[in-house]
């Protein structure tokens, strides 16, 4: 299932709304007692199919929306939705009640037309890379559930890598979207930092958190991205863009990354883009400020339930807290200055001096790992090429190389365009469409 193609039979009247949700909740009922069956967090079929009732009677008069009109999407279960639980997966919220409202993204959907179909699973309280931490146990890749899907946007990433909606709704604080999209072969989107309102999300890190789409391809995000109220998405002719490959120390890669980042680099020159090689000093002590500016903003959320009862986390998440009590608060105030620094900037060179339009790297520097594995272990080599782009607050596009085996590589673009220069309300985020799709259609016959 992908967006473009449901948007279309809905829109032609070529399958109902009421068809369309129906058929996606008897596949998430053909879950249960699959190995992907904790990939759902929470369902209300009634809900769903009341909104989808509504909505093929709006496309009936001829109140088409747009491309979500109708359209079933799933959302992670740290983001409310009005009569859900927000459990954040984990057995500190597990006698949540229902939330009373919508958060504003989901706002934004309901306005876009969009049925909510259900809650998905995460790394408990999104605090982590790997989706093997949650009170309900680990999230098994969707093609191999020997395999770990990554997070902490996990369950999002399985319900749209195994067909079963074509959108859904994840957070990025560190690569939340980004690295379940490239382990497990399909599209995470991370607009840049405050394009997507975050109320009524469960937060992790005021500083880095970030609003991300799930989708099976570039091209979807895009439609998806575009359908949202509020933003104008423009397409933007790649033969137009400056971009620069990374280079130098962690940008340096083992042969396997290092040959699809050349062959996307490729593509992109033979379409007239213009690739060069850049480095970025600023990546170790952007790796150094993430986790104690991360790991403080967590501690404050969640000191009065960690104090009180440490127990009912999950021991990784409970270890990664603990880490953070004795900080002193010079060390936050520190850390968040020099975010506030390099924002401006790293981000001022690259676009003003560098004259770049976005940079081209991998996702992660590992592919997936055994269901076994120590979460701990993983979380550095699942975090750091995605983390310097949360420091920022630049939008990224994980995308997989063409020609992928079974265990892919994901690709990130990360968009730098400044300004309006006729690409629409979100310049940046254009750009790196821009070349996610170019690279994403090399790959195609």
């Amino acid at each position: 299932m992908n967006l473009r193609d449901t948007a279309s039979a809905l829109a032609t009247g070529k399958t109902t709304a009421t068809d369309h949700v129906r058929s996606v909740l008897a596949e998430l009922g053909a879950l249960t007692g699959t190995p992907w069956e904790n990939a759902v967090a929470a369902r209300n079929d009634e809900v769903a199919l009341e909104a989808a009732a509504l909505a093929d009677e709006q496309i009936a008069a001829g109140n088409w929306i747009g491309p979500l009109h109708g359209v079933a999407v799933a959302v992670k279960d740290n983001i409310d939705v009005a009569g859900f639980p927000t459990r954040c997966g984990s057995a500190v919220l597990a006698d949540a009640p229902p939330a009373g409202r919508d958060a504003r993204i989901i706002e934004k959907l309901r306005e876009a037309g969009a049925i909510v179909v259900a809650k998905t699973h995460l790394h408990e309280f999104a605090y982590g890379p790997t989706g093997l931490v949650n009170a309900s146990g680990a999230a098994a890749h969707p093609h191999d559930p020997d395999l770990i899907s990554g997070g902490s946007s996990s369950g999002s990433a399985v319900l749209v890598a195994r067909g079963i909606v074509p959108v859904a709704l994840g957070t990025d604080t560190g690569c939340s979207v980004r690295t379940p999209a490239a382990l497990c072969g399909i599209v995470g989107f991370k607009p840049g930092f405050g394009a997507l309102p975050e109320q009524g999300v469960f937060p992790l890190s005021t500083t880095f958190d970030h609003i991300g789409l799930l989708t099976t391809d570039a091209l979807d995000s895009s439609l998806a991205w575009g359908a949202l109220p509020g933003i104008a998405h423009l397409r933007t002719p790649v033969s137009e863009l400056r971009i620069g490959r990374l280079r130098g120390g962690i940008w340096d890669l083992s042969p396997v990354f290092d040959d699809a980042v050349e062959t996307a680099c490729r593509t992109l020159t033979d379409l007239g883009a213009r690739v060069v090689d850049v480095e970025l000093p600023e990546t170790d002590e952007m790796l150094e400020l993430y986790p104690v500016v991360t790991g403080s903003e967590a501690y404050e959320t969640h000191r009065a339930w960690f104090e009180a009862d440490p127990g009912r986390y999950q021991p990784p998440t409970a270890a990664l807290l603990a880490a953070q009590r004795d900080r002193p608060a010079y060390d936050y105030i520190r850390a968040a200055r020099a975010v506030t620094r390099l924002r401006h900037d790293v981000v001022h060179r690259l676009r003003s001096v560098d004259k770049l339009d976005a940079l081209i790297t991998v996702t992660t520097g590992v592919r997936s790992a055994p269901l076994t594995s120590d979460p701990v272990e993983l979380r550095a080599p699942l975090l750091q090429m995605c983390i310097p782009f949360s420091v920022l607050g630049v939008p990224a596009v994980s995308v997989p190389a063409p020609d992928g085996d079974s265990t892919p590589v994901g690709l990130q673009v990360v968009g730098l365009t400044g300004g309006t220069r006729g690409h629409g309300s979100h310049p940046a985020e254009s750009a790196a469409f821009a070349v996610a799709m170019a690279v994403e259609a090399s790959g195609q016959p």
